[in-house]
């Protein structure tokens, strides 16, 4: 996609500090970190989510994540990391190609975590089914 600047990291258009590359993906910082080490990853093909990234490409790219974050986790000297892959804008995606964040954790850093709910009687099993009938 011509207007994509995902794609024009990709292909080296636009400049990043990059992290890793293969012939898939590509890592690099993020310009707005969540925390010091927030990198993102993406695959160097244009699919808008991950619904769109076919299965073997899925793979090599996750590949790409996995070898990222022991990278990140040991450069940064943290405890643990979020991964985060956003689907639709009403999900937080702004870019729409395919990317996955790696946000370092340190114990007390000040992030939050998501809020827990309960389901309602019998809610958790029609939850469950609607899900099911559509694999």
């Amino acid at each position: 996609m011509e207007d994509c600047i995902f794609c024009k990291i990709a292909s080296g258009e636009i400049p990043a500090t990059k992290i890793y590359e293969n012939d898939v993906a590509l890592s690099f910082l993020d310009l707005h970190p969540v925390s010091p080490g927030h990198t993102l990853i993406i695959p160097k093909k244009h699919y808008e989510n991950l619904l769109t990234v076919p299965e073997n490409d899925l793979k090599d790219i996750m590949s790409a994540v996995q070898k990222t974050a022991k990278a990140v986790m040991k450069g940064m000297q943290v405890e643990g990391f979020n991964l985060a892959q956003n689907n639709g804008a009403v999900s937080g995606q702004a870019i729409f190609h395919l990317h996955f964040h790696i946000i370092p954790r340190k114990e007390d850093d000040g992030l939050e975590h998501w809020p827990h709910k309960d389901y309602s009687d019998g809610e958790e099993k029609e939850i469950s089914e609607k899900i099911k009938s559509n694999l």
